[in-house]
């Protein structure tokens, strides 16, 4: 074979290599892209912010995060949150979710917590008109599956009672569920394991209780994701 033909043939040999390697590449960055999910926005704080301050257009930036990543409570437009007040410090870049909003005091009724308690303040699906102050709710949670999907849901707290809440957007990854803020009274304990529950768990759900219910099962109750 002529060094012309054989240059020829590398040639033609790397053209094809090439597409396949592109090939490959682009079926990864699809896939990747349907396990992520879309890219959503998410509003952040645009400078460091103090516990206490109120939210002002200049305040607040937009980023871009796939949805899967997207923080459980987050906001998709700035305008949502102008005027609103910040609960605890937040650092530049830091997301605003709902639970880092303040509760006015106004909405909180005036039994403080007692020795051992603490209050969980914590965005879950469930509906701003049934779940109110003084009243009490169960708490679900659905933890997510190995490969990112909905797993198991299991019966977390029962007869817990609330001492604030208010309707919540959660903005990204909303799948048109009402959404609520609710500060919990719970043992150390609970406060503990629904903090580490807003990280681990793909949803949070409060279920209202009947008035005057105060029932609790005997043996834990929790329904794995093949029912």
């Amino acid at each position: 074979m002529s060094r012309r033909r054989r240059g020829i043939v590398l040639a033609a040999l790397a053209l094809v290599l090439g597409g396949l390697a592109a090939s490959d590449v682009a079926g990864r960055e699809a896939a990747l892209r349907e396990r992520l999910g879309p890219l959503v926005a998410v509003v952040v704080a645009q400078r460091p912010l103090g516990s206490g301050a109120r939210l002002r257009a200049s305040d607040l930036g937009v980023r871009r995060v796939p949805q899967r990543f997207a923080p459980a409570g987050a906001f998709a437009r700035p305008e949502e949150l102008i005027g609103e007040q910040i609960g605890a410090p937040l650092g530049a870049g830091s997301d605003i979710t709902a639970a880092a909003l303040k509760v006015p005091e106004a909405a909180r009724p005036g039994a403080p917590v007692r020795t051992g308690e603490r209050v969980a303040d914590v965005v879950a699906i469930g509906s701003p008109r049934a779940i109110v102050p003084g009243g009490r709710v169960d708490v679900l949670v659905t933890r997510e599956a190995a490969d990112g999907t909905a797993g198991s849901t299991e019966l977390a707290l029962e007869d817990v009672e609330v001492l604030a809440v208010r309707a919540a957007d959660v903005g990204p990854g909303d799948r048109g569920d009402q959404h609520v803020a609710a500060s919990l009274r719970v043992t150390l304990r609970q406060a503990v394991y629904l903090a580490a529950a807003q990280s681990f768990a793909s949803e949070l759900r409060l279920l209202p209780r009947a008035a005057g219910d105060r029932r609790h099962r005997r043996t834990p109750l929790a329904v794995g994701d093949s029912l």
